[in-house]
């Protein structure tokens, strides 16, 4: 598991301890814009889905880690794949630190990181894609300090609150495969 281990933080796959984290994070209207995100999350909804967070990324075309600080084993945020295809070799990924205090410290970049480094060696991807809405600096910023490259704009993509905004898309190439 040494791929998903970095400086200070290591991915790990979700526990049933991990209730009340996700729902504090799901439930979080803050971040309702970047996962897609209209209606709350119940304990009961999220339990069943930590019940199923061991199927396999090839059965379900999905994976969620959890990003843990590694002195502490805190769990500070979430990296997702989704869209899963192994035809094609890619998968989209998504990240989130919940926790105010940990951002800025480096902790996405080096989940992002990590991430794509597992991608590559475990799953054969060629392409990992990000979908970043065009007025979220920050994740723009990350994304492309993490080596993806913006290869499209998806216009007028997302309609929230009543205001259509723009989809970047990114993409990071493993050039190797």
């Amino acid at each position: 598991m040494k791929t998903l281990i970095g400086t200070d933080i290591y991915l790990r796959a979700l526990e049933p301890t991990d209730l009340d984290f996700l729902y504090h994070m799901e439930n979080d209207e803050s971040l309702w814009e970047v996962s897609n995100t209209s209606t709350p999350f119940s304990k009961f909804v999220l339990s069943q889905y930590l019940e199923n967070s061991h199927r396999d990324i090839f059965d379900i075309k999905q994976l969620r880690l959890v990003i843990c600080k590694k002195d502490s084993d805190l769990p500070i945020g979430c990296i997702d794949l989704f869209d899963f295809e192994p035809k094609h070799h890619r998968v989209g990924i998504g990240i989130v630190i919940f926790s105010e205090e940990e951002k800025q410290k480096g902790y996405a970049l080096q989940s992002i990181q990590l991430l794509a480094r597992y991608v590559f060696q475990h799953l054969n991807i060629r392409t990992v894609f990000a979908n970043i809405t065009e007025s979220n600096s920050a994740s723009i910023q990350l994304f492309e300090k993490a080596g993806f490259t913006k290869v499209g704009v998806k216009k007028d993509w997302l309609l929230i609150k009543g205001v259509y905004k723009n989809e970047l898309l990114y993409q990071l190439i493993n050039n190797v495969h």
